[in-house]
């Protein structure tokens, strides 16, 4: 279904991820360096629609240029991209830096705009061969309807469709949890493998992250060129970040995106939301190498199965900025010879939010060589 050119930067960035993660967890941690911050604020308008719900971001360097999919679910218009280019020349980012520059509706197999409630896109990637779009539905678990993983042109018209194991699809006891799915997806690094995951366990294989306990995603592997399911892994959350206040309010915390860095390497975005406190974001350095492919349990509960190894990576508290709802995550170009990541939040169309865009620069590690074998 598709083949995806990787150029030198990605290449890099790849390197020096790798050798973060192969290293011990007391090792000195990555070089990750804020480089700048924009706000769009809600209620900006661009050709007719308002810009808001940017739950995930890709740039396509072929173009020089990012695309950003919208989560809402027709409430708030078509449902939705834009494209975007963030101007990085000074070295530096702020609000007079990002340009809106175009906007398509995405259309339904039949062609045809979707109607409200059908989808709730999530994430999407940009290939520079054949110049594809991929991107998600979260589904609706309340309504029965499955999540999944489809392509479709720069102009928003349908291609092609994965197939998604029906141990996916919500029933009363199986499934996804509602909004709780298909945040995240991205492409490998070595081989044309496309990858998804739920942001939380799914109903009959564990409770959803709480306070106490993280929470075991199944993450699924989809072949590029056949479009069939070719493996289920588990990656397991950190419990959520902090009470709510008061006590008894809404909390989560969950898997919102994966950015391949090399083979079989990923940056997992895990989000954490306390209401009356506010967003805690944290990126992890994660693996399928060793992990058990669980694609023939129907459910986790007393299996016995090596999840993926994770590291934290940057717990972006530690920036003291405010954050708002961040849930996409892409490599952008090189500066000076460093990688950069590109970071986006989902204001939800909320006055109190802002869609907020984070820019990172990639510092090598300076790490010692691990001399032992195992993590």
């Amino acid at each position: 279904m598709s083949h995806v050119l990787r150029s030198a930067h990605s290449l890099r960035l790849a390197g020096l991820l790798l050798l973060i993660l192969s290293q011990t967890v007391s090792a000195t941690p990555p070089s990750l360096h804020l480089i700048g911050m924009a706000n769009v604020p809600t209620g900006t308008m661009f050709k007719g629609t308002e810009i808001g719900g940017l739950s995930g971001i890709d740039y396509d360097p072929a173009r020089d240029r990012y695309v950003a999919i919208s989560d809402n679910r027709g409430a708030e218009g078509p449902v939705r991209f834009y494209t975007l280019t963030l101007d990085l020349a000074d070295g530096r980012l702020d609000d007079d830096d990002v340009r809106f520059v175009g906007v398509d509706t995405i259309k339904a197999a039949d062609g045809k705009a979707f109607a409200p409630g059908v989808v709730d896109p999530e994430s999407i990637r940009a290939t520079s061969f054949p110049g594809l779009y991929y991107w998600t539905s979260e589904g609706n678990a309340r309504s029965g309807l499955a999540p999944f993983v489809r392509v479709m042109t720069p102009q928003g018209d349908p291609v092609a469709a994965f197939d998604i194991p029906p141990i996916f699809t919500p029933s009363t006891d199986h499934g996804i949890r509602d909004n709780l799915a298909f945040e995240s997806l991205t492409h490998a690094t070595d081989r044309d493998l496309w990858i998804t995951a739920a942001e939380n366990a799914l109903v009959q294989d564990s409770p959803a992250a709480s306070l106490a306990t993280g929470s075991p995603v199944r993450v699924l592997t989809l072949d590029g060129a056949t479009g069939k399911p070719s493996g289920q892994y588990v990656y397991i959350t950190e419990p959520v970040a902090g009470p709510p206040k008061p006590a008894g309010g809404f909390a989560t915390n969950g898997l919102s995106e994966l950015l391949a860095v090399g083979p079989q390497t990923f940056i997992a975005l895990e989000r954490s939301y306390s209401a009356g406190v506010g967003n805690d974001i944290r990126l992890y350095l994660t693996s399928l190498q060793g992990a058990s492919d669980v694609s023939g349990l129907d459910t986790l509960i007393g299996a016995n199965y090596r999840p993926m190894r994770k590291r934290l990576l940057l717990d972006l508290a530690t920036l003291d900025i405010d954050l708002d709802n961040i849930e996409g995550i892409t490599r952008g170009p090189d500066m000076a010879g460093h990688p950069t990541l590109v970071l986006v939040a989902d204001n939800n169309f909320s006055n109190s939010q802002r869609t907020q865009i984070l820019v990172f620069r990639v510092d090598e590690p300076l790490l010692a060589p691990r001399t032992h074998s195992g993590q």
